[in-house]
């Protein structure tokens, strides 16, 4: 694995407003308390979300956004981006995985987080289609394209942007988890940022109990002290 103190800058890439948060949100503060730098690439507008549907489709992007935004926030993050793809119809396109290398070249990240492309039997609920595509071009684009100055040559030809090859990528809710964070510390800022996503969990009754119950029992599988929280990842050198 990189050493902590080689990684200066990680890009996230999920496929909704919300999903980092999910996924990662306690690791992400406890990267920025270190000064780290990090971006949230976000793939989709996000629609094709909430419950109730008071609003236009565009009226809910629009939300969405301003709820990752401020979710951003809590955790120390002011780069927010958003590529506009439309939600709950993702494919690994090579369009996608251009959009996704665009934003590598031009953040020139250590440490990629994204989703795992794997479908999970064990917990379905973060193997949705748009996860598991974004996760899976935002692999393609780690290795080969950002790093290939000969694929997607109008990023360098019209853009200037040089390729750039990212050392190791974090995947989130997979199967196999192989790499633990304590995230005790921050456990209340990812819940501030998760009911940041009000449009997404103001109707689920409980839900902030079911949260802290979730990264406590991954707290147990990482073998830290009871009442501990931890979020869990595979890692996958690409240097």
């Amino acid at each position: 694995m990189l050493p902590e103190n080689e990684i200066k800058r990680v890009l996230t890439v999920t496929a909704h407003p919300d999903d980092i948060d999910f996924g990662a949100a306690g690791t992400v503060a406890g990267f920025t308390d270190r000064g780290v730098e990090v971006i949230y690439l976000v793939v989709t507008d996000g629609d094709a979300g909430g419950n109730e549907r008071t609003l236009d489709n565009g009226g809910m992007a629009e939300l969405r956004r301003a709820e990752q935004i401020a979710a951003a926030r809590h955790v120390g993050v002011t780069d927010v981006r958003f590529l506009g793809y439309s939600d709950g119809t993702v494919v690994p396109s090579l369009e996608l995985r251009r959009d996704i290398a665009r934003v590598i070249r031009q953040v020139r990240p250590d440490l990629v987080i994204t989703h795992h492309p794997d479908r999970n039997y064990q917990f379905i609920a973060p193997s949705h289609p748009d996860h598991r595509a974004v996760g899976g071009a935002a692999l393609d684009a780690v290795y080969p394209d950002a790093r290939n100055p000969y694929a997607f040559p109008e990023l360098f030809l019209e853009e200037g942007l040089e390729a750039w090859t990212v050392r190791e990528v974090w995947l989130t809710s997979g199967p196999t988890p192989d790499h633990f964070v304590d995230v005790t510390d921050a456990a209340d800022r990812k819940i501030k940022a998760l009911l940041s996503h009000t449009s997404q969990v103001a109707h689920v009754e409980g839900f902030e109990e079911n949260i802290r119950a979730r990264f406590q029992e991954w707290g147990r599988r990482a073998g830290l002290p009871d009442g501990h929280y931890a979020e869990g990842f595979q890692v996958v050198p690409t240097a």
